[in-house]
């Protein structure tokens, strides 16, 4: 569901990511372990459609994500690490909102079914503005998986959550990942550990390691 060949970007004089290459398959958890500033987010953005590479290439759902970015965005969830969401609404409408925009077809359905997924019924009618951080974070998934992509994006998903939350959150990503094929950046050792199948290590914008977390 991603194919990454030879990929590589470059801001001016300083090379972010230099020639990875990598693929991730449906129902599996590919965990992106690296510290900060190794490459990750960069990686995540060019296979979202955010940004072109310099060089590689780049295949999400079997769709390239420069010739064509419009049909990889219809098949990629994007969570970013800083959840676009918007706090006058309530947690129905804002899903609602995002489906209208996404176009979702049968949309009254879907957002039932993400408000389940998201074990958020009895939240439906609570403005995001009166939530926890917790709660937010399972939002802004709920946006990725509206219109049921096959590859879900997650940038530092569990970063400043407590304790408690980051179980809720990691409890959520395993339960969407036995459908979806899921890419997952963390700078947490422990988190890779728990939640990816298979983990790529990435340091100044190169694979160093890849292999399962045993």
């Amino acid at each position: 569901m991603i194919r990454v060949e030879g990929l590589t970007k470059d801001y001016g004089p300083r090379r972010a990511i230099d020639n990875l290459t990598f693929n991730a398959v449906k129902g599996e958890i590919l965990g992106f372990l690296g510290p900060n500033g190794a490459g990750k987010t960069t990686t995540m953005r060019i296979l979202t459609g955010y940004m072109p590479p310099t060089s590689g290439i780049a295949e999400v759902a079997g769709f390239d994500v420069i010739d064509q970015s419009l049909e990889v965005r219809r098949r990629v969830g994007y969570l970013p690490e800083t959840v676009p969401l918007y706090p006058e609404m309530t947690v129905f409408d804002y899903l609602r909102f995002m489906a209208d925009i996404r176009r979702v077809p049968g949309a009254d359905d879907r957002d039932l079914d993400v408000l389940e997924t998201l074990h958020m019924e009895d939240r439906a009618d609570s403005y995001i503005a009166n939530l926890s951080k917790g709660l937010r974070q399972r939002v802004g998934l709920g946006q990725a998986l509206i219109h049921n992509p096959e590859v879900l994006i997650l940038d530092e998903p569990t970063i400043g959550l407590d304790p408690g939350q980051i179980i809720e959150v990691r409890n959520l990503i395993r339960e969407v990942g036995r459908k979806h094929t899921v890419l997952l950046s963390t700078h947490i050792l422990s988190e890779a550990q728990q939640l990816c199948n298979r983990v790529m290590i990435i340091n100044k914008g190169r694979i160093v390691a890849e292999d399962t977390p045993e």
